[in-house]
């Protein structure tokens, strides 16, 4: 997790670096479960990727994978064994999703601004086809997937507002990111096939249900807390005179 140390360290940096105008790159901090494991995979297929694919070719193929991800999870409300496709197009998002800046970085073909916009506009609409998706799947309540939906937007919101007031870009939030909700959505799947229900205090309820609003539960606190800690570290960088 980011300390309250290393936070001011990066803020010191961004004020005594900041150039006098343009687009300045900024850190990117990750620190999920599986961050250091997935960039020396990431780095080792960025290295072996042909030369003919470009990034641009695989953040289409990330939105296009989150887009059938979606189609498939509404699908499954007809029949269970579409939640495999599911699972297939998820891993297919990870690895255009992830890639693709990795494959700049490693070719030293970056381009910052239009990286940063178009990844995250990708993410909200592939996000928003994805909650659609599972909200028409049955596996789910509509109120519980536009509450998860909503808690990613609130997340994603203060992480690209915290990236243009800080000065650092937070992949993460605390030990989640991407590839730890889409491990988590493809367990999810897999015992949806069999056991989409779950029993709680002697009561049966969707299993995604109740996923959901331990995730929603989780996104809130997560929220607060980077809010609490950004505010204070603004607040001391800019004490009122």
């Amino acid at each position: 997790m980011l300390t309250a140390q290393t936070e001011r360290t990066l803020l010191k940096s961004r004020t005594a670096s900041k150039p006098a105008g343009g687009f300045r790159n900024a850190p990117r901090i990750h620190t999920a479960l599986t961050a250091q494991v997935e960039k020396r995979l990431l780095i080792w297929m960025a290295r072996h990727t042909p030369r003919a694919i470009h990034s641009d070719h695989l953040t289409a193929l990330g939105f296009l994978s989150q887009l059938l991800a979606g189609a498939s999870y509404a699908w499954a409300s007809h029949n269970a064994r579409a939640l495999w496709l599911v699972n297939l197009f998820l891993f297919l998002n990870w690895l255009g999703d992830s890639l693709d800046g990795t494959l700049a970085r490693v070719r030293n073909t970056q381009r910052p601004r239009y990286g940063f916009y178009v990844d995250h506009m990708v993410d909200t609409f592939g996000a928003l086809a994805l909650m659609i998706g599972l909200g028409s799947s049955g596996y789910v309540h509509w109120p519980v997937a536009a509450a998860m939906l909503a808690g990613y937007y609130i997340l994603s919101i203060e992480s690209y507002l915290a990236t243009y007031a800080l000065g650092c870009f937070h992949l993460s939030h605390s030990l989640f990111g991407p590839t730890e909700i889409r491990i988590l959505l493809v367990v999810g799947n897999a015992v949806l096939v069999t056991h989409p229900h779950a029993i709680v205090a002697g009561r049966s309820f969707l299993l995604f249900d109740v996923g959901g609003v331990v995730a929603v539960a989780g996104m809130a606190i997560l929220a607060v807390a980077a809010t609490v800690r950004h505010t204070r570290a603004l607040y001391r960088e800019e004490k009122p005179r």
